[in-house]
């Protein structure tokens, strides 16, 4: 688990935004794939979308980015973040975007992130790197997470088995930590 703050999903290769300037998750995986891994992939939980992850590895096929996010109609960045944004040339298909209504409840999260795995499944990645919002949370507005949601998240990412870094994104209310040790947490006793 990497302690990051900023945050750092919105930077991309040559554009900052949202309180972002180094992409810790982008760099996260270049790395593992520096070091010999071919197969890497990031699942972006935070409220908004990663449009700075999605930029870097958009045409590429060694890095699958799947997010779950609320609609960018309605949220930042408002200009990227859309389902049919699924990448291009090499990169086609290594995209996975599942935006949500500002209303959408533990329930479609929930079924949103176990669509999710199982695309992360098919793509069969040698390492995992989680960008973790816990902005999805009721207190700070989001899609009305409660504590034992976010057990319920680690439980499931823990289910993939994958060689798993966790890299801290986004929120501020007075309940981030406890949601953060409850992902991990999930994570540590699913595992």
């Amino acid at each position: 688990f990497a302690l990051t703050r900023p945050p750092g999903h919105h930077a991309g290769t040559d554009f900052f935004g949202g309180a972002c300037f180094l992409n810790n998750a982008a760099l996260a995986a270049q790395h593992l794939l520096d070091d010999g891994l071919r197969r890497v992939a990031i699942l972006d939980l935070d409220y908004h979308h990663g449009n700075g992850t999605q930029g870097i590895f958009y045409g590429r096929s060694d890095v699958l980015f799947v997010s779950i996010h609320a609609d960018p109609r309605s949220d930042y960045p408002y200009y990227l973040g859309y389902a049919e944004e699924t990448g291009s040339g090499e990169g086609l298909g290594y995209t996975m975007n599942l935006p949500l209504p500002r209303a959408a409840g533990a329930q479609q999260w929930m079924a949103a992130l176990e669509t999710a795995c199982i695309k992360l499944g098919m793509f069969a990645p040698e390492a995992l790197v989680v960008s973790l919002g816990v902005d999805t949370a009721a207190s700070e507005g989001g899609f009305g997470l409660q504590g034992a949601d976010f057990l319920r998240i680690g439980e499931r990412i823990a289910w993939l088995g994958l060689p798993t870094a966790f890299v801290f994104e986004g929120g501020l209310g007075q309940d981030i930590g406890i949601h953060t040790v409850n992902v991990l947490e999930g994570f540590e006793t699913a595992a």
